[in-house]
């Protein structure tokens, strides 16, 4: 079959791309935004790409064009598919038809740590021996990709929340019915098509009515919105998961978890934890990833690894090996002591809890913060109010303000307890740094795009001021 994807970059969307390639299909797309990492894999893969959204670049022959939710109608390619009644689908539901539909689906949902918790969860199955086959919203270093299609039965999928389609606005994740589910947290996000924190837990538990009763749900027990959507009715086994025993958020319906895992003991540095069962020890982790979201995110994947037949004992290993995940507080490069990371974080709490991260690996050095307000919901303000707290672990803050972002982040600056400047270059911000950081210094960059490169442009600036090499 011969298939043209609109949307083709985007994470999920080129996950469709490299599924659909590895089950033998032509496949070709097309996106405005071309960049890596997602435009080299796919490239690596055979897969052809077209910059912008044009009829020519659909075949006459095409069989099937999948459709990523972030075009509409007035698109010319979208307009070209219907006029000419070309059969089109959403990838969430291509993705269950053409791979989910017998399989065993462990789905990761929740506002944060989606593509951590099931880039762990792959790893854990597939160090196992079990192959599982994959979709990720990252490129998990362990496989280098963001997909495959592995073997049966077991496939981990990262379950956003998000609309389907400009024809099908449901939830992405309605689509995949999973026999064992995550869900992770969640808060107020994609106010672009969210009214209220009221119509996410809607869908939150839409999804938890499509997990059969034989299934699991492993439940962060510390949040209070994820009890209010089980309250709503829950017909399916229950995990609950907290970061120390003791800290369960009561349970607003009659029924209790049936098991409650915790973390017990951990080094200063995050680099050992104990996990525990019914406050009982049932392994330990040693690994290299820090932060206390990445504690409970490995504890949900143990869970669900456990759910699929892989001992707890087994799962802590091969979190050992686990090597991150490209984007996800990603060392870029270090020039003279000045260590420049990619962190994806776009919402308050995940910029917060990944400068608590920063904490066990800071050491001396400063953090400095720069931030791109790029995705929705940050454009749009919604934010806003929140985030000069979010920032309080850093020493000091630069904000890029491009021209889609039509609020003044200077209120953002007026409120904050640290240092906060406001920048309309990257060009800019990179010779602020330059001049500011010294060795032992951690620069985090967060975007939930390209940034303008500014990641390698600010390597280069620093090599070329310090005349080092990059050690990646």
């Amino acid at each position: 079959m011969k298939i043209h994807i609109l949307g083709i970059c985007g994470t999920f969307m080129g996950g469709i791309a490299l599924l659909a390639r590895q089950a033998g299909h032509e496949v070709s797309g097309s996106d405005e935004n071309v960049y890596p990492p997602m435009s080299t894999q796919l490239e690596q893969q055979g897969i052809a790409l077209c910059r912008g959204y044009k009829a020519e670049h659909i075949a006459d022959d095409v069989d099937q064009v999948v459709i990523g939710n972030a075009l509409s109608r007035g698109n010319a390619a979208v307009e070209y598919v219907l006029n000419k009644n070309i059969p089109y689908i959403s990838g969430p539901q291509w993705l269950a038809e053409n791979i989910l539909s017998q399989r065993w689906v462990l789905a990761v949902a929740g506002t944060h740590g989606k593509t951590s918790t099931s880039s762990m969860l792959a790893w854990i199955l597939d160090y196992a021996g079990l192959n599982p086959g994959f979709l990720i919203g990252g490129v998990p270093a362990n496989f280098g990709l963001s997909a495959r299609c592995g073997e049966a039965p077991f496939f981990v999928v990262e379950a956003d929340e998000y609309d389907t389609a400009f024809f099908d606005k449901r939830s992405k994740f309605i689509h995949y019915h999973p026999r064992t589910a995550i869900l992770n947290n969640l808060e107020f996000d994609h106010a672009d098509i969210f009214e209220n924190l009221d119509a996410i837990k809607k869908q939150f538990h839409h999804l938890v009515r499509t997990v059969p009763g034989e299934g699991l749900l492993v439940v962060n027990g510390e949040d209070k919105n994820l009890a209010s959507v089980i309250a709503q009715g829950c017909w399916t086994g229950q995990a609950s998961f907290i970061a120390k025993h003791g800290q369960l958020v009561q349970q607003q319906n009659e029924q209790a978890p049936q098991t409650l895992w915790s973390i017990g003991s951990c080094s200063p540095d995050g680099s050992r934890f104990e996990v525990l069962l019914n406050n009982r020890p049932a392994g330990e982790v040693n690994w290299s990833i820090h932060g206390r979201f990445n504690r409970l995110n490995a504890l949900a994947a143990i869970i669900a690894a456990r759910h699929a037949g892989v001992p707890v004992a087994q799962a802590c290993a091969a979190l050992a090996e686990f090597r991150g995940i490209k984007r996800r507080l990603e060392v870029r490069g270090v020039i003279a002591g000045i260590t420049v990371y990619d962190d994806f974080a776009h919402h308050p709490t995940a910029i917060a809890e990944t400068l608590s991260a920063m904490e066990e690996v800071q050491g001396t050095g400063r953090i400095f913060v720069v931030l791109e307000p790029r995705s929705n919901t940050m454009r749009m303000g919604v934010h806003k109010t929140s985030l000069a707290a979010a920032f309080n672990g850093a020493d000091e803050v630069l904000l890029f303000q491009p021209a889609s972002v039509n609020w003044d982040l200077n209120e953002v600056a007026k409120s904050a307890a640290m240092p906060v400047s406001v920048y309309d270059s990257t060009e800019t911000i990179i010779q602020q740094i330059c001049h500011s950081a010294k060795p032992g210094d951690h620069v985090l960059i967060m975007s939930n795009g390209a940034f303008e490169g500014i990641h390698q442009g600010l390597l280069d600036a620093l090599q070329s001021r310090y005349a080092e090499n990059v050690i990646a």
